[in-house]
């Protein structure tokens, strides 16, 4: 039987993992040589944070002689919760230390309230029945709770103007999820950055990106765009990514100065909507 696809279970899998190599006498390094496959992403699934696929699965058991042990036991996803390119993302987001985020179009999914979540959910192509839409909705709002408390982790969110101004769900709607936004900024629990329009031409201009580090693993870098995503693990793309935040994070409004827009445009939004 398939085990379940939780941090539960992703732990013991990869404690399984870590006794069967360290039995055979290898190291992470030289098990990833032999398996084909990087020392990171060992690394990561011995620490209950990544699911190997199918073919990991079977190098892992072909070089450790575990008879098919890891690929019998590969866990499986018990139902979509998120879309399919973002469930890697979705792991390693719930297991940071930091993240840093830059949001070109859309207020990052941790950031989102439930009226402006369900009606991005709510959107796209094909259409989703209600049902599908809410079972989505519930995973967005729990990514949320990161944010519940100071513990970690620690986020930066660098929000394109274009997404204070694109009025996802009428102005009612906007008006809660930008002052959501002023909230956690007020509070610090989150710090906020808005690249205005005028900077015109800017070094992320090509799509979303998410950057996380963590307190025992290298960091990562996750790149999205249309109904496409990819974690980057290689040290010298997450170093290149990690470079073009920066130079983006120069030309943006500095903390003060975005919460005093933000709010700005949550009160015209306030406004449209009391004259509808």
């Amino acid at each position: 039987m398939a085990i379940e696809d939780n941090p539960e279970s992703r732990t013991k899998y990869g404690e399984e993992l870590r006794e069967r190599r360290e039995r055979a006498g290898l190291t992470q390094e030289a098990l990833s040589q032999r398996a084909v496959m990087s020392r990171t992403h060992i690394a990561h699934i011995e620490a209950g944070r990544r699911r190997p696929d199918i073919a990991d699965a079977r190098r892992l058991d072909q070089v450790l002689k575990t008879g098919g042990l890891f690929e019998r036991f590969l866990p499986t996803l018990d139902g979509k919760k998120v879309a399919e390119h973002f469930e890697e993302a979705l792991e390693f987001e719930q297991q940071a230390s930091v993240i840093r985020e830059y949001a070109p179009k859309l207020v990052p999914g941790i950031l989102q309230t439930e009226a402006y979540a369900r009606e991005v959910l709510g959107s796209g192509s094909p259409p989703k029945s209600a049902e599908e839409r809410d079972k989505l909705l519930v995973t967005r709002l729990a990514r949320a709770r990161i944010l519940d408390t100071f513990d970690s982790p620690v986020v930066w969110t660098m929000l394109d103007e274009a997404v204070l101004r694109r009025p996802i769900g009428g102005p009612a709607t906007m008006c809660e999820q930008l002052r959501h936004i002023v909230a956690l900024g007020e509070s610090r629990r989150i710090r906020v950055h808005v690249l205005p329009f005028e900077v015109g031409a800017h070094a992320l201009l090509e799509g979303f990106v998410s950057l996380m580090w963590f307190d025992d693993l290298p960091p990562i870098a996750y790149v999205e765009g249309l109904k496409s995503g990819r974690v980057w693990e290689l040290p010298s793309v997450v170093r290149q990514c990690q470079e073009v935040y920066d130079h983006a994070l120069g030309d943006a409004l500095s903390h003060r100065k975005p919460l005093a827009l933000i709010r700005s445009v949550a009160e015209d939004y306030e406004h449209d909507a009391q004259q509808q």
